[in-house]
């Protein structure tokens, strides 16, 4: 028997995946909370085998939930409806053993709570898909204080003339930052630059 936890701060679609689990003998939900704080409390009280976690969260999100949470002997599957790459690296880096999205079938789900409480990796393929191809591309070069400032600019839709103008800087000067950004982000506009610095978590 496999006891678990589910988190989600939406009460119907926490209701949803305890529907979709409640027929399966050998699945038993011990709690359920709307938030990560009380996810957290829940695994230090019931310590079950596998913690179902949102990824947004009030309180504690399921990053900084994960985080607390693999400090125990509980594993933490993510079930989210975000796939982004950052997203993603967050949460295995903060030791989730798996990662699924919502539209994950129910005897995926099951198969998926399983391996986990065995202490499997469990990936939704297209975040596996994600991942590997992130691991194929070339060594990424970071982006310099300065370069992130003129990108900051650029997302808040500054024109290179109002950027040169924001941070004192010439705007020619401002062209060379973009042109440097745009190799290091392999893209080949402003829009891209933007979209692929979000995804990676580099503006603020």
């Amino acid at each position: 028997m496999t006891r678990i936890i589910l988190a989600d701060d939406h009460t119907v679609m926490r209701a949803g995946v305890a529907a979709l689990l409640a027929a399966e003998p050998s699945i038993t939900i011990v709690g359920e909370a709307d938030n990560g704080r009380e996810a957290v409390d829940l695994v230090e009280r019931l310590a079950p085998d596998v913690a179902l976690l949102d990824l947004r969260m009030p309180v504690l999100d399921g990053v900084a939930a994960t985080a607390e949470i693999v400090k125990t002997t509980t594993r933490v599957l993510i079930l989210t409806t975000y796939d982004t790459d950052t997203e993603i690296e967050r949460a295995v880096e903060a030791g989730a053993i798996g990662y699924l999205l919502k539209d994950t079938t129910r005897e995926q789900l099951v198969a998926a709570i399983h391996a986990a409480a065995r202490g499997e990796t469990v990936l939704a393929p297209r975040v596996a898909e994600k991942l590997v191809a992130r691991m194929r591309k070339p060594a990424q070069v970071p982006l310099t204080a300065r370069e992130i400032d003129v990108l900051n600019a650029v997302a808040d839709g500054l024109s290179n003339a109002d950027i040169g103008k924001r941070l004192v800087i010439a705007e020619a000067t401002v062209k060379t930052h973009l042109l440097r950004i745009f190799a290091k982000l392999d893209v080949s506009d402003r829009t891209h630059a933007v979209v692929v610095a979000l995804e990676r978590g580099l503006l603020r």
